[in-house]
């Protein structure tokens, strides 16, 4: 019989390439990963690693089972969520990961809520770059998250991960409002072109070429808001000269209302915003938001709580007033 817990290291095992990668995810020291797949190597009856030196890689059988093992472990997230809509009432933890913005902008709303209608349910928070959630979900740390895309930075598809769309946002292009006519803090909008002659829309690589000589602020590399703003600016046709690397949106207003540089925000980034020093462009580009959880536990009581929770927490128009200002 198949252990389903070698299972999943065998998944992760494809997922991450190595087998230090699947010990330092699932806090196992590496030696104890390889004597667990080779426990399963037994189980199967035939070799499902090729080792060579120090790198290792699955054989055709060893990728036909993560296969079943995807199936199989989407079947027990199913189960386990049949079982617990058959308890009386949510109790227990519920782990969920958030991005900052959703976290500051959405996420407490939706705890109160949720709170109030399931009070035995403890909501834990944990801060997660939508780039480390699927494995964190798979590996059990985490239970349901908020993920997000950009036009510039579609989401690839994560095995054993499903998600359910949430919120979608509109991109502003922030900038010191000194020398701008009227130098305020309203978004203007991009009027649509006549025609299309490149990856976007005129205006908007209009707006964005307008500042090609600016420093730039972004997110730190290796996040998704950092690919998209940079990808946007080459879009436009240029590369950024960027200046700051900064990840919490309050903070890159601050730095722009200084004068210290320009950057791309979402709509959630201007949560609160209002700095007539700040001033705002709404840009065709758009952040999607989406809920996260293993394949299978969308029926899941607590899952499906806590998104019920989520869409009635979501600003109608993300921080912006009916005449479109902050």
């Amino acid at each position: 019989m198949l252990d389903v817990r070698r299972l999943r290291l065998l998944r992760e095992l494809a997922r991450r390439g190595t087998i230090a990668a699947v010990a330092e995810a699932l806090s196992f020291s590496p030696s104890a990963v390889s004597q667990q797949l080779g426990v399963l190597e037994r189980e199967a009856g035939l070799p499902l690693l090729e080792r060579t030196g120090r790198t290792v890689r699955l054989t055709p059988a060893g990728q036909n089972l993560v296969r079943h093992a995807e199936a199989v472990l989407e079947r027990l997230e199913e189960a386990a969520a049949d079982l617990a809509e058959a308890r009386s009432g949510l109790a227990g933890a519920l782990r969920i990961g958030a991005f900052p913005t959703a976290t500051r902008a959405i996420v407490p709303a939706a705890l109160t809520a949720l709170a109030r209608r399931h009070p035995r349910l403890e909501a834990m928070v944990t801060e997660t770059d939508p780039a480390a959630v699927a494995h964190a979900l798979r590996a059990g740390d985490l239970d349901v998250a908020l993920v997000h895309e950009y036009d510039f930075v579609p989401a690839p598809r994560e095995p054993g991960i499903a998600t359910e769309p949430l919120y979608r946002e509109a991109m502003y292009l922030a900038a010191p409002a000194a020398g701008r006519e009227p130098p305020d803090a309203r978004p203007r909008e991009a009027e649509e072109p006549a025609a299309a002659d490149g990856p976007g829309p005129a205006e908007q690589r209009a707006a964005l070429r307008a500042h090609a000589d600016a420093p730039w602020i972004t997110a730190t590399p290796g996040t998704l808001c950092h690919t998209m703003a940079v990808r946007a600016c080459e879009a436009a046709g240029f590369t950024p000269r960027v200046r700051h690397l900064v990840d919490e949106f309050p903070t890159v207003l601050a730095l722009v209302a200084a004068g210290q540089g320009v950057a791309v925000v979402p709509g959630l980034g201007l949560h609160g915003h209002a700095d007539p020093a700040v001033a705002l462009t709404r840009l065709r580009m758009e952040r999607r938001t989406k809920l996260a959880f293993r394949s299978g536990s969308a029926g899941h009581p607590a899952v499906a709580a806590f998104g019920e929770a989520l869409r009635a927490a979501l600003p109608p128009e993300p921080a912006t007033g009916a005449d479109g200002g902050p």
